[in-house]
Order: structure tokens, then sequence, then C-alpha cells
């Protein structure tokens, strides 16, 4: 038994390890809601800060978040240059609910899928909201689960402490 322990703490930190590690997002295809394939990998902000936010249809804290920061985006735009993207995890059999749900919402940034859940997987996205920051050269620099309100407002100002050149811890 005292042989299992410092296998399980080793397997441990290399888990933790390799989380710390993915800092960008990965070569994962995603389709927009035209059915066009991409590479989340390709999804940048020519130098400015990105806002990634996993979400569903049926996740009404999501849907939430994703209005409170809908009624701020343009001034957050304007302001810092930030772009949005909203990944939905609705599975195959819902995703054809999405792009009629975002029309409806008024939502004007982009929107994909993650139908298999393997860009989720890969950035160890449990529960959504899951919303990740990264700076202008797409490294991950903060994320948060859940939403209450209010959570926008915190997220603005670590846009802001991005634009400004400053650190944040994740």
């Amino acid at each position: 038994m005292k042989f299992y322990a410092p296998l399980f703490l080793v397997a441990f930190l290399a888990m933790s390890f390799a989380t710390l590690a993915q800092d960008k997002l990965p070569a994962i295809k995603i389709k927009d809601l035209n059915g066009n394939i991409i590479d989340a990998a390709s999804l940048s902000n020519d130098g400015k800060p990105m806002v990634i936010s996993f979400w569903a249809t049926w996740c009404k804290p999501c849907i939430r978040e994703l209005n409170a920061i809908n009624d701020q985006y343009i001034d957050w735009q304007d302001e810092t240059g930030v772009k949005l993207v909203a990944i939905s995890i609705d599975d195959s059999r819902n995703s054809a609910k999405v792009k009629p749900f975002i029309t409806g919402q008024g939502w004007e940034y982009p929107v994909y899928l993650d139908e298999n859940s393997e860009l989720r997987r890969a950035l160890n996205v449990n529960n959504i909201p899951h919303t990740f920051l990264l700076d202008g050269q797409g490294h991950i620099v903060w994320q948060h689960n859940g939403y209450i309100p209010g959570d926008e407002d915190h997220l603005y100002e670590l846009i802001n402490q991005v634009v400004e050149g400053k650190k944040i811890g994740k």
C-alpha cells in the first residue's frame, strides 16, 4: 500500500501540471453556425483580449451571463477592443436549436459549436458557464465557472488590466 501512495501523488501532480501547461486554445475542430469547421487554435483578436464563454441553450446561468455581457458588449469593444466568442456545448441532437436561439437573444458575437465536447474536455470545462480570458497573444490568463450577477463587471475589470499590460493570476 505504501508503494501506491507516491504513485498517486506523482499522477496527481502530472495531471495538475498538464492542466497548467494548457495556456492557449488547443488545435481542436469546432463548427460555426453554418456548419463550417474551424480550428479553435485559430481564434484570435488581432492582439487584443478575447473572452471565450462555454454555454448551452438549456443553461439558465449561461444565458444570464451572456445577456449581461451583451448589454455592455458594444461599449466594451469600443473601450478595450475585446472580442467575445461563445462556444455552445449543445450536442449534435440539440445543436440545430443554437442558431435560432442566439438570433432570438440578439447576441452580436460569434458563436461556435463544440458538439462532441472535444474542446470542452481539452480545457477541463466541467461546469458551465465557464469563461476564459485570453490576452492579445492568445494566452489564457484567467478562467471562472458559474455566474452570479456582477461577475461581468469583474470580467470587465480584468479585461482592462489585460489591455494595460498587467499580469492576472489564473
